[in-house]
């Protein structure tokens, strides 16, 4: 598995990449922004090692806390932290349910004041409304999110298995003869010995 600082390289290289690539489908600098924001926040603070004491989780400073149910909840690479597009969706739902917490005590303290607040339904109707008027925007932010996600399960998938192939710069010794050069798997290639 690779380090956190091959993680940041790995995002902060690919960012011009992101963007560019971004730009150049869609021809709008206003989504390419939003596509590399959401890349670079996924890439750096907002990544699937939220699971884990890792540099993701330390970035969270004084509210790092957040996540600490969630590291207990999930297991380190599991489909729910790991997995393509589940993973990301379940660390916005996660982060959104801190959010939501916040946001009723903040409107408990307002009615409290004697402020006007927001009903229920006239929340959800804003909510409603700013998705119908703004969903390339969070399409493109959630894209960017899954992007940023994508590049650390790709650097984990191929440090994984450069590191089962070689070992110490040598080709592993597990792997039999017979299946490096037939690139048969292993249990093919004993079966091939024997005969």
């Amino acid at each position: 598995m690779p380090s956190g600082r091959t993680h940041d390289r790995v995002t902060l290289w690919s960012l011009p990449l992101i963007a560019g690539g971004t730009l150049w489908t869609t021809a709008r600098a206003d989504l390419a922004f939003w596509v590399s924001g959401g890349f670079l926040f996924s890439g750096l603070i907002f990544g699937p090692d939220l699971d884990l004491y890792s540099f993701h989780y330390k970035r969270w400073g004084m509210l790092r806390w957040l996540w600490r149910p969630y590291q207990q909840a999930i297991k380190h690479r599991s489909i729910w932290s790991h997995g393509p597009i589940i993973g990301t969706i379940g660390r916005i739902f996660y982060l959104s349910l801190w959010l939501a917490l916040v946001g009723l005590f903040y409107l408990g303290i307002a009615r409290l004041a004697g402020a006007k607040t927001y009903t229920g339904q006239e929340l959800v109707a804003i909510l409603q409304h700013s998705i119908a008027n703004n969903f390339p925007v969070y399409l493109a932010l959630f894209c960017g999110l899954e992007l940023g996600a994508m590049s650390h399960y790709v650097s984990d998938w191929l440090v994984s298995t450069f590191k089962r192939r070689f070992r110490n710069g040598q080709p592993n010794p597990k792997l039999s003869v017979a299946s490096r050069q037939k690139k048969l798997p292993v249990k093919q290639a004993k079966k091939a010995r024997v005969k």
